[in-house]
């Protein structure tokens, strides 16, 4: 999630800075979860993937 964050983030010629202000989140969070830190707020993910024009998707998997 943390590359595809990062590619659009760039798309849209955006810095960490000004996509945590459009999130309402640090820039430090920004880092973190474009580097795949293992923990990071659910809230916080969408309010960044919102910024983006991006979704958080669940899709069920076959358990086998």
């Amino acid at each position: 999630m943390g590359a595809d964050v990062r590619r659009r983030r760039r798309d849209l010629a955006l810095t960490q800075e000004a996509l945590a202000e459009l999130a309402g989140c640090s820039s430090r969070f920004v880092r973190a979860l474009e580097t795949g830190k293992g923990t990071v707020r659910l809230d916080k993910v969408t309010a960044v993937l919102d910024a983006l024009g991006l979704e958080l998707r669940l899709v069920r998997r076959t358990v086998p």
